[in-house]
């Protein structure tokens, strides 16, 4: 079981965390070329982000749906990001990981790493009795994956690997408000519905609780 070097960072702005990713992903490559080994130096940051929208670098800006001055109104910021993907949105409610961890380190490549991600987010589904799933030709985990009528996605999943090293994660829906999603093509589909643990579940969650219990999930897939 591993024991990931977690840190619980609050709410904070997007493009500070994002630099702060940045600094963290140089000291892990820095350590590795030190000493000609992987580095066990991971970390692991826990974070809800103000109201935000990211476009990963093969995104279509079409798939954003809205312009600067209502943006402002809704009190929402939006960057081009250096992750794979196309556009998502991170706010309020919301639970962003970014585990920061050599890939060499765990003997594992970048598919293997996604999928232990997303068998980590199923696992802290089925906690609440949620069966979430892979969908075919899309990342992330959904609920009713196999019914296009009802196919909702609860976490978005897009990473950044440099050097074996990677950054970015994973967005999980707990009590996001799902308003902000109607503003964009989320991850550029059109046809499938987002939805979060709140809505699933009728109630407002704990949030600490379920930080918990992803690092439970996490740590017992590596």
């Amino acid at each position: 079981m591993a024991d990931f070097n977690y840190e619980d960072l609050g709410q904070k702005d997007y493009k500070v965390c994002w630099d702060y990713q940045e600094e963290i992903l140089a000291e892990v490559q820095a350590d590795k070329k030190a000493k000609d080994a992987p580095s066990e130096k991971n970390r692991f940051l826990l974070v809800e982000h103000p109201h935000v929208y990211t476009l990963g670098k093969s995104g279509d800006e079409h798939n954003l749906l809205i312009h600067d001055d209502f943006m402002k109104k809704i009190n929402a910021t939006y960057y081009k990001i250096n992750r794979g993907g196309d556009i998502t949105y991170h706010g309020p409610g919301q639970l962003v990981g970014y585990p920061i961890i050599d890939l060499e380190y765990y003997k594992i490549g970048v598919r293997e790493y996604i999928e232990k991600m997303e068998d980590a987010i199923i696992a802290t589904l089925a906690h609440y009795k949620l069966s979430g799933s892979r969908k075919e030709g899309a990342t992330g985990v959904w609920l009713d994956a196999e019914i296009p009528a009802k196919s909702r996605k609860i976490c978005a999943i897009g990473v950044r690997v440099s050097r074996y090293v990677t950054m970015h994660g994973f967005a999980l829906n707990v009590n996001t408000d799902m308003r902000y999603f109607s503003y964009i093509n989320p991850c550029g589909f059109i046809t499938y519905g987002v939805t979060s643990l709140e809505r699933e579940l009728g109630e407002h969650m704990d949030m600490q609780e379920v930080k918990e219990i992803i690092k439970e999930k996490f740590n017992s897939i590596y």
